[in-house]
This record gives structure tokens, C-alpha cells and sequence, in this order.
């Protein structure tokens, strides 16, 4: 992608729909006159005077026990320096967002217009009352030391400033991990630190917590070592002045022999034969973003013997702050600690890398297009989409609060935590990731039937550039030409074809021979077979017939029957389906829903029920997910008659005869499945008990169609579909007015069906 194309789809991401990234929204019920009283005047009183009356309970009746303040003044925001607090206001928000998805932490964000120390550090003071937290983001050195010094004197809430301590955390974890597997001793090893700002010495000092020797430690600035000769030395840099080397001494000069080199300054400043010179087994964490000090690909081809970490997603070992203030965060506000101390971070440090010589979830191999990542040289921390840091970076760092005695609400019962931690995001809900990294392990050739489209194309774009998929273009080639050059799409590798031009002829008349074939007993003759080809539709759907494409999708200027039909008459059903059904996917809060049948099936009977459970079953295991299907309607288990009812107790009585394992029950009405004490409580025998379910099975198109466009309007939620289940091959429709995103979903699930194809 261009940087051109870059720049205006993050512009559109961030002004499309509602303006930003986050919003705040009820978490109590509002809708009557009884409710606002009880949330406002007069019932708002009580938990006023209880809080007057025991501070504490602030905890209890408010949000301020989950609350983080992500706070900046805008003057080192990134790699953009100082751009102001309204232009570092999109970074905060983002701060928000990852922190919410990844530990289910609510984040105000704040920016000051100030660069007074006093001025910020006032203001973050009397705001104390409101949060249980304070991230301090994007602050310039020397100045931010200074202000988070301050800041964790004064307040009685724990106080963080990430772009120190985020890195210094994560990277310490790698170091200690790299060191493991080269055989060296942290207090021996020679470290070359590039880079002296707030982050390079909160990572040294973290360091030197570990136990790597000062004298060791050899630091430098854009004007050279810091050495205690310099009389230009500011703010902390003075703290690691060495004279075990000359002042004069160059940083290729110190890195000969040198065991470890830790880049936070800036692009392209390592050379390969600076990287050759180092000990055996180097070690190099070239962390300058996104940029890095040298490239990945000339540090491994400087030295076989190299460990590896850059702050990039594309490379192994991304040192990324995402892994630590998430989770350092919710331990310190589960146990209401006073501060982030030191013990508390070189907790994290541990559990981040303890966690990494752990086996790997298949979730995060899919996420990462990996077949078995392990412990070693190119996997020394975690990914940052495992699911467990929540469960594993959390309950290390409270208990590390309690045992260093600013905790103010210790845990007694560390199962109930795990149990509380897992439930506060449910299942992990990284599914997009995963079918898209599975789906460039084997990138597939896509035909996209409305490539006149400006959104498809876009869509075609992406999916290259993604290395999803090489799409087909079908349309009247000019057309498609002119949209491509007039918004700037570049598609080199796509072919383009207008099933209705002359020099498509031969391939009409192969194609509508083997239509002619497939359909001369089902009323068409040879003159209609041969018109019916140049349909593009039709056309593409023989291209995936005739196995010239493995996939298609459509349906962006036709109507569903108009599309799904050529590809039942071409492609058809597997062996033994007898009817194809529709599904969607919803990206909710608990982790993916698999809704079917959603689009084919008007009412169908008990037995195909069972059939659009089986394939629906069978689909959601592609994703390596479990299913946990819940048969729904008006009734639970028998308490009321009609023919709905009746349907689903004979499909549920047909598959669990069928398939004894599967994890299926029903009839239920829809509440039942998710409100798992409920069902316990009047249910015990149900398989669904143990909890909630993922599959959702209903009785007719109306109910099942209705269902989902409440939930993706009302709850606003992502969705993936529809997917067509049951074909042969992959062939995908489209909704009317599908954007960018859900074209390329609908593409990478099309790719990860075809990769199924014996």
C-alpha cells in the first residue's frame, strides 16, 4: 500500500461515523423513571454520603476503581515530537482503545495544554478524586522524569509514565530470555545502549535491577558516549556516565565484542559489519520505530549466530508496549495499589518471560500465519494477541503490590481472580487476525464478479497487498482501468477480464459447453448456456469450476438469488448436503457468535436443521474453535408446543444421537445460553452449563435474519458474512453496501475455505 493510500484510509478510519475512537456508554439500566431517579436525584445521594462517610467506597459505587487517566501535554508524541496536545489526541484515544480491548480498563483521555512542570503536575493532582490510575504518554525528556517523580509522591494512585517503563519492561523480559538461550550471565554480558532519552534509561535501569553491572553499561547520545568528562550532559544521562572507555570512543569503536546492543534512537545507524563485529551469539534490539537501527533482514544476514527484536509487527520478537501496560494496570487497580513500584514491574518482566517458554496457544500460531512457534532465537517474548498475558501479567504484578505492602485490597482468593480476569473479555477475539494470517499462509487466486466497483476495488487492493489472495478482476476492462488510475489503486499483479469482449470467446465456449452439460436436463438449451456465460456471475463461477480461480466473491451490484445461483448450478453441494445454508459471524465482547442459517432456508424442517448445524459446526472448527451450539426459539426444553418448538427438540434429539461429542442442546429461548447461571439454576442437566455458547441455530430465515440485524445495529457490532456453506467450492455474497473491511474478510474466509480443498 501506498504511503498516499496509507494516509487517506487512516484519515477515513478516523473521521468515519462517529468522530474518534472511543465513547463512554451506560453500565447501568436508564430507561425508566424509577432507574434515573435511582441514578441521579434523589437515590444519587446515598452512595454520596457513603463515600463521605467511608472514602473508600468510592471503589464500590463508582467507576473510579477501573478508571485510567491517559494524560499528555503533546511535546514527544511518537516519532513526531512535539506536535501539541490536540495533535497528540489521536495517540491517547488509541492508548484508550488498547487499553479497553486488551484489559477492560476505561481510559479518559486528557491533554494539557502546558509544558510547565508545576502547571501539569498541579493539574494531574487535583484530578486524583476521579481516577484509580494515572498513564502519563508522550512527554518530553528531561521534563517527564521529573513529572512522574512528582506525581508518584504526591498521589495515592498508581502512576506510570509507559514510554519509560512500557519498553523497559518488555525488553528486559527479551533480554533475560536471549541471555538464557545464548548461555550468558546478565552481570558478565557488555551492553551498547544507542539512545539516552526517558526510555533508554528507565531500559537501563531496569537493566541494572537484573543485575547487569553499570560498569558493563556503555550509553550514547547523538553527541557521542556519555562519559564523565562531558560537561554537556542533562537531566539523567549522568546516571550511566562510564570511563571504562574513552570519551572519544565512536559506537562502532564499542561495539566490538560487545553482547548486547539496545537501539532507542533512531533509523539505519548500525551497519552489518558493526553488527560482525560483536561477541558470539549477539544480541540486538533494534527498537527505533519504524525504522529500526538496522534492518531485520541485514542483521540476519550480517550473522547466523544473531538474536533478533525490532519494535515492528512484521518481524520476530516485537518488542511492544501493548505486552505490559494493559496488564501492569489492571493487577495495580485489582489490589488498589498505591504505585507502580519497582517490584511490581520486575514482576511483569518475569511473567512475560516466563510466559514465552510456555506452549503456544494454536490461536496465536494462526494469528501470526505460524505452524508451531516456540521457545527459541526467534520467539524469546510473547505475542502480544495471547490470549493468557491477561491471566498471566495481571495476578503476577498484584501479587508483587502485596507482597511489597502498597496494596490496599489484597486478593484471597486467586482462583476467583483467574476466573474474574477471564470473564472480563471472554473468549480471545482476535478471529480476524487469525483467518487472515491463515489465509496468506496459502494465498489463493480470488475472482471478485463486481470489480466495476470502486469498494471492491479497493477491497482487491488490500488483499494484495495483504498477500491474501491475487485477485481476478471481472468487468469491461476500461472502466476498471479508468477507476484504478483516478484513485490512485495500483494492482500489478491482477488480471482483468470482461467476460463479453471479443477475445474472451474460446473461454465462453468451453465454458458454456460445460454448463450445457452440467444443465441440459434441467431446461436449458445450447444457445442459452453459451449467453448465460457471459454473465459474470455465471462466468465466474466457472472460472472456480474449472479450477482457473479457487474462490469468488459477488453480490455488490446483484441480488442474492442472482448470485447464488450460478454457483449452485455450476459448483453445486458437497456430497451428501442437500440444501446450503448461510452464516455470519458477530465480533461481540465475548468473542465470536457464528449465527446460521441467515440468509437461504425460509423454514426448514428438523432434518435440515440438523444438516445447517453440522455444516455450520464444521465451519467454525476451520477457525479452530470449539462449538458450543444452542438450538433457539420460544421454548426451553419442552415447556411449549408448536411446530417451532417441536422442530428444534427432534434436531436437537437427531444430532446428539448423531454426534455424541458435540457440545449442542436446545430448544431454548435466546437469554438461556448466555446467562449460564440461569440455566444452571434451572437447567443443571444441559451441555451448555459448563458455558456460554458460540453457535447459534434458528428456526426459520425470519427469526435468524431479524436476530442479526438488530444485534449489528443496536450493539453495533463487527460482523463477517455472509458465509455460504455447503458448496463445493467457496463461493461468497456479499450484503448490498459492504465496505473495504468486510469484502476483505469475506476474501480471507473464501482463501482459508479453498486451502481446505482436497
Amino acid at each position: 500500500m501506498s504511503k498516499q493510500n496509507l494516509k487517506e484510509e487512516a484519515l477515513h478510519y478516523h473521521a468515519k461515523g462517529r468522530p474518534g475512537k472511543i465513547e463512554v456508554i451506560p453500565t447501568k439500566e436508564y430507561a425508566t423513571q424509577k432507574d434515573l431517579s435511582l441514578a441521579y436525584s434523589p437515590g444519587v445521594a446515598d452512595p454520596c454520603m457513603a463515600i463521605f462517610e467511608n472514602p473508600e467506597d468510592v471503589y464500590k459505587y463508582t467507576a473510579k476503581g477501573n478508571l485510567v487517566a491517559v494524560i499528555s501535554n503533546g511535546t514527544a508524541v511518537l516519532g513526531l515530537g512535539d506536535i501539541g496536545p490536540a495533535a497528540g489526541k489521536p495517540v491517547m484515544e488509541g492508548k484508550g482503545l488498547l487499553f479497553k480491548i486488551y484489559a477492560d480498563i476505561d481510559v479518559f483521555d486528557i491533554e494539557l495544554n502546558t509544558k510547565d512542570v508545576d502547571e501539569f503536575v498541579r493539574t494531574v493532582k487535583i484530578l486524583e478524586p476521579t481516577f484509580g490510575g494515572v498513564n502519563l504518554e508522550d512527554i518530553s525528556a528531561p521534563e517527564c522524569f521529573e513529572i512522574e517523580e512528582r506525581l508518584k509522591a504526591e498521589l495515592n494512585i498508581p502512576v506510570m509514565h509507559d514510554d519509560q517503563h512500557g519498553t523497559a519492561i518488555i525488553s528486559s523480559a527479551a533480554l533475560l530470555n536471549a541471555l538464557e538461550l545464548v548461555e550468558k550471565d546478565i552481570s558478565q554480558v557488555k551492553i551498547i545502549i544507542n539512545g539516552a532519552g526517558a526510555s533508554a534509561i528507565s531500559c537501563t535501569r531496569l537493566y541494572n535491577s537484573l543485575g547487569a553491572d553499570k560498569k558493563n553499561i556503555f550509553m550514547f547520545d547523538s553527541k557521542g558516549l556519555i562519559h564523565p568528562s562531558r560537561t554537556n550532559l542533562d537531566g539523567k544521562k549522568i546516571e550511566f556516565a562510564n570511563d571504562n572507555m574513552l570519551a572519544e570512543t565512536t559506537l562502532a569503536e564499542a561495539l566490538v565484542d560487545a553482547d548486547v546492543f539496545v537501539g532507542l534512537s533512531k533509523g539505519n545507524i548500525l551497519s552489518q559489519d558493526m553488527v560482525k563485529s560483536m561477541a558470539k551469539d549477539a544480541i540486538v534490539f533494534a527498537m527505533a520505530n519504524p525504522t529500526p537501527e538496522i534492518s531485520y533482514e541485514d542483521a540476519i544476514a550480517a550473522r547466523e549466530d544473531i538474536i533478533m527484536a525490532t519494535g515492528r509487527s512484521d518481524y520476530p520478537n516485537q518488542v511492544n508496549n501493548v505486552l505490559g501496560f494493559p496488564y501492569i494496570f489492571r493487577g495495580a487497580l485489582d489490589v488498589r495499589s498505591k504505585v507502580i513500584n519497582e517490584e511490581m514491574k520486575l514482576a511483569a518482566v518475569r511473567a512475560l518471560a516466563d510466559l514465552a517458554k510456555k506452549p503456544v496457544p494454536d490461536v496465536v500460531n494462526l494469528a501470526y500465519g505460524e505452524t508451531n512457534l516456540v521457545f527459541g532465537r526467534n520467539y524469546i517474548i510473547p505475542k502480544p494477541v495471547d490470549p493468557r498475558l491477561l491471566t498471566t501479567v495481571a495476578p503476577a504484578v498484584a501479587k508483587a503490590a502485596m507482597e511489597s505492602g502498597v496494596a490496599k485490597f489484597p486478593i484471597t482468593d486467586w482462583e476467583a481472580y483467574d476466573t474474574m480476569l477471564a470473564k472480563r473479555l471472554g473468549q480471545d477475539n482476535s478471529l480476524k487476525k487469525v483467518i487472515t494470517n491463515k489465509a496468506k499462509l496459502h494465498p489463493k487466486r480470488v475472482v471478485f464478479a463486481d470489480a466495476e466497483n470502486l469498494t471492491v476495488l479497493k477491497a482487491a487492493q488490500e488483499v494484495q497487498d495483504e498477500k491474501i489472495a491475487t485477485p481476478i478482476l471481472l468487468g469491461n476492462v476500461a472502466k476498471i482501468n479508468q477507476l484504478l488510475e483516478e484513485n490512485n489503486i495500483d494492482l500489478p499483479y491482477a488480471e482483468i477480464i470482461d467476460s463479453r469482449s471479443a477475445d474472451q470467446e474460446e473461454r465462453l465456449a468451453r465454458f458454456g459447453a460445460i454448463f450445457y452439460e452440467k444443465r441440459k436436463r434441467k431446461g436449458y438449451n445450447h444457445f442459452e448456456a453459451m449467453q448465460l456465460m457471459r454473465n459474470r456471475n455465471y462466468f465466474g463461477a466457472m472460472m472456480v469450476e474449472t479450477g482457473e480461480a479457487d474462490a469468488m466473491i459477488g453480490g455488490m451490484t446483484r441480488n442474492y438469488p442472482e448470485t447464488i445461483r450460478p454457483a449452485l448450478q455450476i459448483i453445486g453441494r458437497q456430497d451428501g448436503v442437500k440444501k446450503v445454508s448461510g452464516m455470519y459471524i458477530l465480533m461481540s465482547r465475548f468473542g465470536p457468535l457464528f449465527l446460521a442459517d441467515t440468509t437461504v432456508n425460509f423454514n426448514p424442517t428438523a432434518e435440515e436443521i440438523v444438516e445447517i448445524t453440522e455444516l455450520a459446526a464444521k465451519e467454525v472448527e476451520k477457525f479452530n474453535i470449539k462449538p458450543r451450539i444452542a438450538l433457539l426459539t420460544y421454548s426451553n426444553f419442552g415447556s411449549a408446543d408448536g411446530d417451532d418448538a417441536v422442530k428444534m427438540q427432534k434436531a436437537v434429539s437427531i444430532l446428539k444421537d448423531k454426534h455424541p461429542t458435540m457440545v449442542v442442546d436446545g430448544e431454548m429461548q435466546a437469554h438461556l445460553p448466555f446467562d449460564i447461571d440461569l440455566l444452571k439454576e434451572n437447567h443443571p442437566f444441559s451441555d451448555l452449563v459448563d458455558g456460554r455458547a458460540n453457535t447459534l441455530i434458528f428456526p426459520n430465515l425470519s427469526a435468524s435474519n431479524i436476530a442479526y440485524n438488530i444485534v449489528k445495529e443496536v450493539a453495533n457490532i463487527d460482523k463477517i458474512g455472509p458465509i455460504l456453506l455447503g458448496l463445493k467450492k467457496p463461493v461468497h455474497v456479499l450484503q448490498l453496501g459492504s465496505t473495504v473491511r468486510e469484502i476483505v474478510d469475506m476474501v480471507a474466509i473464501a482463501v482459508v475455505e479453498a486451502q481446505g480443498l482436497k
